[in-house]
């Protein structure tokens, strides 16, 4: 399309992402630079000449650079709304501008990459069979979970003898290959956690406190930091103090310290009923992903190339991956990734359609729910989950908690006996 010397051809698509190459000629860009001169004599004092009065000359020697990048500003951001306006884009973020080429005299070139909310037919949404399989919850499973209440509150007292898995050791590593590098560098940890190297920690539970052990270690070669990989380091290892936990008697007086528990068998029976309840939720989830998965397959929904891209980036960006890592760990997450980006495209088109997504009412109804068990205001609350970025997940979820309540209404679900 040609619009006021824009001209604006779809290069390429996908379901979710348009390519434009943008040409604006000669013409329309001295028309730009000649209204952006105009606008700077007006608004900026030249020295020499009184506001406003600066000739158009001095005023692109001055500030040419300010100009062009100004020109160039202004005719990208015409160029995005007619490509906008053309196409009926529904964009779901701003767009990218790639492979500008701006020479005077000659056209301004460049291309325009929208991301677009992309829209995925969805004929069958019901029919399907499902099966909720909850894990039984074991006297094992109460007792693990009990010895970890009991870990959390028991201090940590030195020890004399050597130290064995579970025991926290404070130590000094000394680098034997780089004298230079400064005093020995303090460590402290908990042996069994994967903090340190399984080398180390069968050396340090070896060692009597306050004894050394000289000799080398070899960082695997899947260190997280890539730069010691396959390395050897010549060290000294000298241990510290060792301190070991005394988990406290598991009496009524610590049911009632972990909370408000008059007996052991009251603590025991809530802590089965908190398992039990996860238990629920996880079978939940597996149910919700199974009818997704079946949505999925009835439906053919394949997952635009572009969104999978942009998903695979946020997880880079979460974790933290560095450059060299990032192939790697987009091959071995992009099962993760697409699975993600195919419910959510389900869940939002499903909303959208059937006009489940989170209403006010809804929005106010949650966050005053979650004010009362905080003894705040709803205001505060919502106020700081705006402030946290965290009321658009409030939102999310009460839409998702509408879509599959609807879904599985469609849906058989079969409770199969719980599993050990």
């Amino acid at each position: 399309m040609t619009d006021t010397g824009i001209a604006i051809t779809a290069a390429a698509q996908d379901a979710a992402r348009r390519t434009y190459a943008v040409t604006v000629t000669p013409e329309r860009v001295r028309a730009a630079e000649a209204a952006t001169t105009e606008r700077y004599a007006r608004q900026l004092k030249v020295q020499g000449f009184r506001k406003g009065k600066a000739p158009a000359a001095v005023v692109r020697r001055r500030f040419g650079d300010a100009i062009r990048q100004s020109v160039i500003e202004e005719l990208l951001r015409a160029s995005w709304e007619a490509a906008r306006d053309q196409d009926g884009l529904k964009p779901i973020s701003d767009p990218q501008v790639r492979n500008v080429k701006f020479e005077d005299g000659s056209p301004l070139t460049f291309e325009l990459l929208v991301d677009v909310k992309p829209e995925i037919a969805l004929e069958r949404l019901g029919g399907f069979r499902l099966t909720r399989r909850s894990a039984a919850v074991t006297d094992e499973m109460v007792d693990a979970q009990i010895t970890s209440l009991r870990e959390q509150r028991a201090p940590w007292a030195p020890v004399t003898e050597r130290a064995k898995p579970g025991d926290l050791v404070e130590a000094t590593i000394a680098n034997l290959d780089e004298p230079a590098a400064g005093e020995p560098e303090p460590v402290r940890f908990v042996l069994g956690q994967g903090r340190a190297l399984p080398e180390l920690e069968a050396r340090l539970m070896e060692l009597d406190p306050g004894a050394a052990w000289e000799g080398t270690l070899r960082f695997p070669d899947d260190h997280p930091d890539a730069a010691k990989r396959g390395q050897s380091r010549r060290v000294r290892a000298t241990l510290g103090e060792v301190k070991r936990q005394t988990l406290p008697d598991l009496t009524d007086e610590f049911a009632r310290e972990v909370g408000e528990f008059d007996s052991v068998a009251a603590l025991r029976a809530a802590v089965r009923t908190d398992l039990e309840a996860e238990a629920k939720r996880e079978a939940d989830a597996r149910v919700r992903g199974e009818l997704i998965d079946q949505i999925a397959a009835a439906n053919n929904v394949a997952v635009p190339p572009s969104l999978l891209d942009r998903a695979l980036a946020a997880y880079v960006a979460a974790y933290g991956v560095p450059e060299e890592q990032r192939g790697r760990f987009a091959g071995e997450f992009r099962p993760v990734a697409e699975a993600g980006v195919r419910r959510d495209l389900i869940i939002e088109t499903v909303a959208e359609q059937k006009g489940l997504a989170a209403s006010g009412d809804a929005v106010a109804s949650r966050v005053a729910e979650v004010a009362r068990r905080r003894g705040e205001t709803p205001a505060a609350v919502r106020a700081a989950l705006d402030k946290a970025g965290r009321l658009r997940e409030l939102e999310r979820s009460i839409t998702e908690e509408n879509v599959f309540t609807f879904l599985l209404g469609q849906s058989t679900v079969e409770d199969a006996p719980p599993t050990r």
